[in-house]
């Protein structure tokens, strides 16, 4: 094995391992090596959180192995954008997301889990936080010309606000041209199909696949 198979091997390792200090450091030494940050991405971290996400459907890893993996990710992703960007080498997004957990609810665990396995598998992730106005995710996605937006609610009492959503897209004449994503742990598949939701996934990693789905990436 060469060694710039062993550096990516190790990058792999460090996001499996949910390891923020190791997978910064790793991505520095790539960039002082000359390594070109999309084949660090690439062949290195995208392997690992892909990993993760393999495990996690395996049931070998758990929702914490989601959260250090994916501030281990985003540890990596913070030194290598801006060399992205230098080198005008920036990702072509898979598609742009509006990513918000609705009106009236404050939780944001999972939803920043999904974001942040959304970004590193290559889409351009939006999130605007918890307890997001309905018209603020209509307006984000007029603005952005979003192609997917992902909902997410927490709560009995706010996973009504999922089908607000999708009837205030359709007002604003925006819901064909996007599609819908919405989870949370009260929302069920029955539930996505009767507020004429897109897709439903029950976890970050289901909610990857979604994504790839409604792009129509396989």
């Amino acid at each position: 094995m060469s060694k710039l198979d062993d550096l990516f091997e190790a990058m792999a390792k460090s996001i499996i391992d949910g390891n923020s200090q190791a997978a910064g450091d790793l991505a520095r030494q790539a960039i002082a090596r000359g390594i070109a940050p999309m084949d660090s991405i690439n062949h290195g971290f995208v392997v690992g959180i892909n990993q993760v996400g393999a495990n996690f459907s395996a049931g070998v890893a758990y929702i914490p192995d989601l959260v250090l993996a994916g501030a281990a990710m985003k540890a990596a992703m913070e030194v290598l954008e801006p060399e992205l960007e230098k080198g005008d080498t920036a990702r072509d997004p898979l598609g742009v997301v509006v990513l918000a957990t609705v009106e009236g609810d404050v939780h944001d665990i999972g939803k920043n889990i999904v974001g942040t396995m959304l970004s590193a598998s290559g889409f351009e992730v939006h999130d605007l936080g918890v307890d997001v106005p309905i018209e603020q995710i209509v307006e984000k996605t007029r603005e952005l010309k979003a192609d997917i937006v992902a909902a997410s609610a927490l709560l009995t009492t706010t996973m009504v606000k999922q089908e607000d959503v999708i009837a205030a897209l359709e007002r604003a004449g925006l819901r064909s041209t996007v599609k819908i994503m919405v989870g949370g742990a009260p929302v069920t598949r029955d539930w996505a199909d009767r507020i004429g939701a897109d897709g439903y996934s029950e976890d970050a990693v289901g909610a990857v696949h979604l994504a790839k789905q409604l792009m129509g990436i396989h």
